[in-house]
């Protein structure tokens, strides 16, 4: 086999080498069956015990209470950012977004063509570099609920705490740091995640949502947009992504062997630690753009003293091997991107070429 790519991409993104192998062996026959998992029906026994399977780990690694449905739709997040206010949203209401990056606020500005928001929290006033505390969000008794982005992947910032909105729905984009640490589900009332940067590749959205939360949902909505269309079938009321379900059901199980969430936790600072202390001792040569307290364990944000010095970085990252290190399009800069299935070695790898970039270059 040849040498794997340090694969610091945003996501899609590193997925684990022995789930991809594991998936390799199943790809031609399933279990036996004489098909490929991308070629059985949806309404087959084999399916419905994976669609089964997925939603039992989903709820064993959170410890997720009861009253919860996990789903499994299509669209990604972006689609999420409409429904979302379509469902809950209702007339006279006003919805609270904290507004924190690029992806809250395109979740902001979708809802905003439904309904009346406002905005519950902000990071404007640090530039984006410090995530919002608990005391900073104004939740009205009366909003429909509060909508907050956990990790902006863009940024390069993360919430150490969830907000406490007392009656009034918490619902978190999780997208990219689902299944990194523990999470009281209890907090929320609606979680959803795109798939493609800590549960598998791109083509599901796991949403998971409280029973009572369903009960107050707009009932006059196009079938395929209501949430319970999906709690009663199952999640199989259309042709699901079999692929995309299946190949997070070996993640999920590869983060059950390898210790559940407490032991990602452990693993992503201990990965994270590595750059971001290059950052801080690097005499400003490297820049962090984000507050330490705000600092996510997901997608390290970083730029150096020049728009020149940071072409050459990315070009000689590139020549050692190293992926995805160029930051966003709309901001520009550093970024690397250190999910679950990013081996400590590759990190290792990177803080030791910054260290020798700097040594050449500083």
């Amino acid at each position: 086999m040849t040498k794997r790519a340090y694969n610091f991409n945003a996501g899609p993104a590193a997925l684990p080498l022995e789930v991809l192998r594991q998936a390799q062996e199943e790809l031609v026959d399933f279990e036996g069956i004489g098909m490929s998992v991308m070629e059985i029906s949806h309404r087959s026994k084999e399916y419905e015990r994976i669609n089964e399977e997925t939603q039992a780990l989903f709820k064993e690694l959170l410890g997720m209470p009861a009253g919860y449905e996990v789903l499994f739709l299509q669209g990604g997040a972006s689609t999420q950012f409409a429904m979302i206010p379509m469902n809950f949203l209702g007339q006279g209401q006003a919805a609270g977004y904290a507004l924190t990056g690029s992806w809250a606020d395109k979740a902001h500005k979708e809802a905003q063509g439904i309904g009346e928001t406002y905005v519950a929290a902000s990071g404007s006033a640090s530039g984006l570099k410090r995530m919002p505390v608990p005391g900073e969000f104004e939740v009205r008794p009366d909003a429909a609920y509060i909508h907050i982005t956990s990790n902006e992947t863009i940024a390069g910032s993360q919430y150490a705490e969830y907000p406490d909105t007392g009656n009034v729905p918490l619902i978190g984009d999780l997208s990219s740091d689902i299944m990194s640490r523990p999470v009281d589900v209890s907090k929320f009332a609606l979680i959803y995640a795109g798939a493609q940067k800590n549960l598998g590749p791109s083509g599901v959205t796991v949403v998971i949502v409280r029973s009572d939360l369903l009960e107050r949902a707009n009932k006059r909505l196009p079938t395929m947009l209501r949430y319970d269309t999906y709690v009663k079938s199952k999640s199989l009321y259309n042709t699901p992504p079999v692929f995309s379900v299946y190949m997070v059901r070996l993640v999920l199980e590869w983060v059950k062997r390898n210790g559940g969430l407490q032991a990602m936790e452990r693993a992503n600072r201990e990965k994270s630690a590595l750059i971001y202390d290059v950052i801080d001792s690097s005499g400003g040569f490297y820049q962090g753009l984000v507050e330490p307290g705000s600092r996510s364990l997901m997608n390290i944000t970083f730029a150096l003293g020049s728009e020149e010095l940071e072409k050459t970085f990315v070009r000689e990252s590139e020549q050692e091997g190293f992926v995805g290190l160029k930051g966003h399009r709309d901001v520009g800069h550093m970024r690397a991107s250190t999910y679950n299935a990013l081996p400590y070695e590759s990190c290792k790898a990177l803080a030791e070429f910054m260290k020798h970039f700097q040594q050449r270059h500083g």
